[in-house]
């Protein structure tokens, strides 16, 4: 499974460069995608929260690049400067997108909800878990339950990034829908959009996908002190 592991590992590494690399210069060229229309990230927000007579989110500006999410804790829209500011296709994606989460929340979205509830246990699992794998590792041997536990741990984490899968396609099937049934953006604008979130999506499929590989890895070394 060593060997296995390295191979697979790596393959999913270079998968995730490819796909990072790919969604950086999406977001690049569709930023240069000016919107007929006229809207920022901010106002394409504001409006499709209000047409899904959501009154109680506010949409507000936050630093950095990529930053962007939606915050259920206290019903905010946070869209990066860039995305907030800015009047282009890739804008307008990701100000949609996030929305489509403030949706999903106000519709009580069973995946949404189920995600909502895993995030207070994967951030204690984070803090503890990686120290707990090499323990268990180590005394492998000795005290295999170690491992064990370990490895639920894990695998909370790693139902964390399956679950995540749904939620964010979901979003970005919400806002493209929205989008072109208000009649938001041009065709072109429309399928940059589309390309855009694509893309953006399929970084959570690579993350999830190596969480999964991970997973198995540390069965498989469980399982193999247990043989011995």
């Amino acid at each position: 499974m060593g060997m296995s592991y390295l191979i697979l590992a790596g393959a999913i590494m270079l998968a995730s460069w490819l796909v990072s690399s790919t969604l950086k210069s999406k977001f690049e060229f569709y930023s240069k995608l000016h919107l007929q229309n006229g809207m920022s990230g901010k106002e394409i927000a504001e409006k499709m929260l209000a047409d899904h007579g959501i009154y109680d989110v506010k949409v507000i500006s936050v630093e950095g690049q990529l930053t962007d999410h939606y915050n259920p804790a206290d019903k905010t829209v946070n869209l990066s400067e860039a995305v907030y500011n800015q009047r282009n296709a890739a804008a307008a994606a990701v100000a949609a997108h996030e929305c489509g989460h403030a949706v999903q929340h106000a519709t009580a979205y069973n995946w949404l909800t189920l995600r909502s509830q895993l995030v207070p246990i994967v951030n204690v699992a984070s803090s503890y878990m990686q120290w707990i794998l090499i323990a268990g590792i180590l005394m492998l041997k000795t005290f295999p339950s170690l491992l064990l536990i370990g490895i639920v741990i894990f695998a909370a984490t790693t139902l964390f990034s399956i679950v995540t899968l749904p939620v964010e396609y979901d979003a970005s099937n919400r806002a493209l829908a929205w989008l072109e049934n208000k009649r938001m953006l041009t065709q072109q604008e429309q399928v940059g959009a589309k390309d855009a979130l694509k893309w953006a999506a399929r970084t959570y499929v690579v993350a999830a996908l190596g969480s999964i590989a991970t997973l198995l890895y540390y069965v498989s070394i469980y399982m193999g002190g247990r043989r011995n």
